[in-house]
């Protein structure tokens, strides 16, 4: 067995209790430990938790944090998303190659240093960024990078790359990270001062009921794109039929250019946790759950000792501050790198130690979600919205914002931009003001949702960010003037290719097909007819697929095909006998030619 025993598996399952649906942590854990989850690992976890061998390695499989190869004891996941390769990542890329003397998806001889790519990791304020094992290192050039894999081969320890220490919690004893919050924008809802226990004493004051009449007064919709009443998910949660129930808390902000729940999760953690106790009373739950992405274990530590201060202070356990019969308390789930598990659903699928599948609906998970249970999955910054609506009243929410979308929204704001970061804006703001905010009024386009929402052009900055208009999980991406917006949409339909679960055949298939022929343009072999192709394909994609990945995978051809159609049409032409060459033989000959060193004589250029 890898640099594992059997002994240490049992010790690793029992800590989980021997709990079958806690495989995720199982895994993680050993993947920690042993730098991999071999066969035997599989095998000996398979039968500590009297489960199939297959159930064991279908989850090892799924997540690109895991593997059954032999990783390095440090693996350096470098982010390779389009932020950070408009902030020079390529060279930076090449200096890690150069540096180890491997390239990526490589280990050095020696065993110990693993070079991988990764997607999004909710850096793009302070790109190009990497992750060395759980350590953050941002604003990298390739001079960091000769001096990190200096320290790298002198001590294999991540942990003594710090330099700088970021501000507020960043620089505790519990983060001790690099990683600054870029809160540049704060508004009156979450970034502001707030009375700590306010909300939660206000709630259980009241009624479960009245406290959902509270969240529906307030008119709160959920942060995390969507936009569905938060009021009316905790009532269906609360009708269902279920003893057991349970309220989760969607901290998998994978979503490239999305990175302010990581603002809120370092400084605002409390927040969410009562506005997560609140929800808990509101549907009747005893548990909760907060799924924390991969890329996020850095701030672990600091989550773990909130959430027992809030236990020792009686605001969570049993009895919450003196509640006769409300018992509650959460726990972290980690995530293990899979785009795809911020869909509800499949991040279900992912707390009961399972693939990162989605689930079919209906039921819905307020019908039958968590282990079969009733279940309200609720993102991060929705959570903290609860919890001061239940401070300061849903009259005082209300109060801002647009008529359709109360309060206020935190955006993730990065790109071509002079001061990337995190802003609280109100509902209703005009995309013209944002830019203007932000020092990038000369902007050629704004993705805004990030790559699943809409890249908008100048005709569209007097639109406003809204959920009837454009509405966002929270990112929005700047591109300037240089930038080549059918190149960007390629490299996001290549992020969904990668991303995609693979469950359903317009997804699966369709996103490969989207990019082909984004590419083929791109080469300047498209003709005009492929335009028109391009839009239907990419709207069966949106209408056919399974989930909200394939249901939004094709926004990137469609929103660039209706706002920056010129720019297709100026790379199409007319081909003048009639055909479009689709295949290029001189290309598909060249290795056959160099291997036998003569070029050839059929095909000749």
């Amino acid at each position: 067995m890898s640099k594992i025993t059997e002994a240490a598996i049992k010790e690793i399952c029992a800590s989980c209790g021997n709990d079958r649906d806690r495989l995720m942590d199982v895994v993680n854990a050993v993947q920690a430990k042993a730098g991999c989850v071999s066969d035997e690992s599989i095998e000996a976890i398979a039968k500590q938790l009297s489960c199939h061998r297959v159930e064991v390695e279908s989850v090892v499989s799924f997540y690109a944090f895991l593997s059954k190869e032999q990783k390095g004891s440090v693996v350096i996941r470098l982010c390779n998303d389009v932020v950070d390769k408009m902030n020079g990542v390529d060279a930076v890329a090449k200096a890690f190659e150069d540096e180890l003397g491997i390239k990526f998806g490589q280990t050095t001889d020696d065993g110990k240093i693993t070079l991988e790519y990764a997607p999004c990791i909710g850096m793009c304020d302070q790109a190009p960024a990497a992750l060395i094992n759980n350590e953050v290192m941002t604003y990298l050039s390739t001079d960091k990078v000769k001096e990190i894999v200096k320290n790298l081969k002198a001590c294999n320890d991540p942990a003594k790359l710090k330099h700088r220490l970021g501000d507020g919690n960043n620089a505790s004893e519990m983060v001790h990270s690099v990683v600054h919050n870029g809160i540049r924008k704060k508004g009156p809802v979450i970034f502001a001062d707030y009375d700590k226990e306010a909300g939660l004493k206000n709630a259980l004051a009241m009624s479960p009921v009245e406290v959902i009449n509270e969240i529906k007064t307030a008119r709160l919709r959920g942060r995390g794109g969507a936009g569905f009443p938060t009021g009316m998910k905790w009532e269906f949660t609360r009708a269902a039929e279920g003893k057991k129930k349970y309220i989760i808390c969607n901290a998998d902000e994978g979503e490239p250019g999305t990175f302010k729940d990581r603002a809120i999760l370092t400084e605002r953690a409390d927040l969410m946790f009562e506005g997560m106790t609140v929800g808990g009373y509101a549907i009747g739950a005893d548990s909760g759950i907060v799924y924390l992405r991969a890329e996020y274990a850095y701030l672990t530590k600091l989550l773990e000792k909130i959430l027992q201060d809030r236990r020792n202070a009686n605001l969570l356990g049993k009895n919450v501050l003196g509640k006769k019969g409300f018992d509650f308390d959460i726990r972290v789930q980690m995530g293990a790198g899979a785009y795809i598990c911020g869909e509800e659903t499949a991040l279900i699928s992912s707390c009961e130690g399972l693939r990162g599948d989605p689930k079919n609906r209906p039921p819905f998970p307020a019908q039958k979600g968590y282990l079969g249970h009733p279940t309200s999955v609720n993102n991060v910054e929705t959570l903290c919205c609860v919890g001061r609506i239940l401070e300061m009243g849903a009259a005082w929410f209300a109060e801002t914002g647009s008529k359709g979308s109360p309060s206020t929204k935190l955006l993730s704001i990065s790109g071509d931009c002079q001061m990337p970061g995190v802003y609280e804006f109100p509902f209703g703001v005009k995309v013209s003001e944002l830019l203007k905010e932000i020092g990038a009024e000369n902007a050629q386009a704004v993705l805004v949702g990030g790559p699943s929402g809409q890249i908008i052009g100048k005709a569209d900055y007097e639109r406003t960010i809204c959920y009837d208009d454009l509405a966002t999980g929270g990112a929005v991406v700047v591109f300037g003037p240089e930038r080549n917006m059918l190149e960007i949409a390629a490299e996001y339909m290549e992020f969904f290719i990668e991303e995609s679960c693979g469950y359903c055949t317009p997804c699966r298939v369709g996103n490969v097909l989207l990019k082909n022929g984004l590419d083929k343009i791109l080469a300047g072999k498209g003709e005009p007819g492929d335009l028109a192709m391009l839009e239907e394909l990419g709207n069966t994609v949106k209408t056919t697929s399974r989930c909200g990945l394939g249901q939004t995978s094709a926004n990137p051809v469609l929103s660039t095909l209706k706002n920056f159609r010129s720019t297709y049409e100026s790379l199409v032409k007319e081909s003048k006998d009639g055909m479009q060459p689709m295949f290029d033989i001189s290309a598909a000959l060249n290795d056959a030619e160099t291997i036998a060193d003569r070029k050839s004589v059929i095909f000749k250029n």
